[in-house]
């Protein structure tokens, strides 16, 4: 229950974060700055500020009363109507009242020669984004078509166009365009991302070394996501990897968020991870994926594809993870090959078919010799198996040379 507050309370409140924002405007401080406009942040200024707004209901008089106030009128005043509304759970109203807000923000900040003002806008395309959320949801319950989240994004657009510019303010480009791609992926509308791509890593204004840390893990992140369900593996591992690598070691959520698509992907060239990786970061979903690849057992992989169907689909790797059947089949004739070598060095490359077969009954998969002969075939055809296949006496005759080369980094279909 929101604490009772007097009217002279509230005025002083209302005139002190007037105040405050007016001096952090005045004094170039960007820090205060983006503390006074974090509408869903729980801040103790801004909980003070809602409970003074609900008693001071006339905040527009004071605006008029001061020329020190009234050049902010067009940010502050959908600012409040923002906060009030958030607080009162009216979240369409807040989005609205925010991106309001947010265009006279931006406006101001096109006027503002010098960059000392990122750290405010930063927040400001944070919050449009978390708002757009929200409304959307509030939408979706009344049976309304979510649609706000949509306008965040070409908010976020008008963004970019001012930061991407010659100037200081171009460092900004890329903090803006990682909550571009969490709006993307959100809406499902991916294929967005890459004009925005295209202007990072074309556009000579941009030199991709001097964004920050933080900024440039996110951006690599995203983009490698892409690069997996574009399945341009060795784009996605460079990708991955950089983000993995620059992530800040004590951020575990992040890691494992990187972890879960980079996993695929190494797996998908060959690269297996240890199970304590799997068990530190909580992804023992990957665990039998990569016993089926040791083991060479394809009943195992089909069983571990089918029990975390859900949310291999949910991350976009199911089909990536599903490619790797190939890498299976060529353990299992690995195997068969060590075992004929142990009884019989001089035979040990002569596979018959019907051993395969035997094999794969074994492990409860029923396929019949055209079914082998042709996986043989495509295991060949991809260099995952060195030899040719004698389509008379139905046997696979391996290469006596590195029968089974290794991936060294690329993918199957390289």
């Amino acid at each position: 229950m929101a604490a009772y507050v007097s009217m002279g309370e509230a005025h002083r409140r209302i005139t002190e974060y007037l105040n405050r924002f007016s001096d952090a405007v005045s004094y170039q401080d960007g820090k205060t700055l983006s503390r006074l406009v974090s509408v869903s942040s729980d801040a103790a200024v801004l909980v003070s500020l809602a409970e003074a707004l609900n008693t001071f209901q006339d905040a527009n008089r004071l605006f008029r009363q001061s020329e020190k106030y009234s050049q902010y009128a067009d940010i502050l005043l959908p600012m409040f109507r923002a906060l009030q509304s958030y607080r009162l759970r009216n979240l369409v109203e807040s989005y609205l009242a925010f991106e309001k807000a947010s265009n006279a923000f931006l406006q101001e900040f096109r006027n503002w020669e010098s960059a000392w003002a990122l750290e405010a806008l930063y927040v400001i395309a944070y919050e449009i984004r978390i708002l757009a959320e929200k409304a959307d949801i509030e939408l979706a319950s009344i049976g309304k078509t979510p649609e706000k989240l949509k306008g965040a994004g070409s908010f976020l657009m008008k963004v970019f166009g001012v930061l991407a510019g010659k100037g200081p303010k171009r460092v900004g480009a890329l903090y803006v365009t990682c909550q571009l791609f969490k709006v993307y992926f959100k809406l499902g509308t991916v294929h967005l991302c890459r004009s925005v791509i295209r202007s990072i890593e074309t556009a000579r204004i941009f030199d991709f070394e001097e964004f920050p840390v933080r900024d440039k893990v996110t951006y690599m992140y995203y983009t490698g996501r892409l690069e997996v369900y574009n399945e341009n593996f060795p784009a996605a591992d460079h990708k991955l990897s950089y983000a993995l690598t620059h992530c800040n070691a004590q951020k575990e959520a992040n890691i494992r968020m990187i972890l879960k698509y980079l996993i695929p992907v190494k797996l998908s060239i060959g690269i297996l991870p240890r199970q304590l990786l799997l068990d530190k970061f909580d992804l023992n979903e990957y665990s039998d994926v990569v016993l089926a690849l040791k083991r060479g057992d394809l009943r195992l992989l089909r069983h571990a594809l089918q029990e975390h169907e859900d949310r291999f689909l949910r991350a976009g790797v199911y089909l990536v993870l599903e490619k790797l059947e190939l890498q299976v089949y060529q353990r299992l004739v690995k195997k068969i090959y060590i075992m004929q070598k142990q009884k019989d060095p001089n035979k040990a490359h002569q596979i018959k078919l019907d051993v395969i077969v035997k094999a794969l009954k074994w492990l409860e998969i029923d396929m019949d010799l055209d079914e082998v002969e042709c996986i043989m075939s495509i295991l060949i055809y991809r260099n995952l198996m060195k030899g040719y296949f004698a389509h008379k006496s139905k046997v696979v005759v391996l290469s006596k040379q590195d029968p089974f080369p290794k991936l060294n980094g690329k993918p199957v279909n390289s």
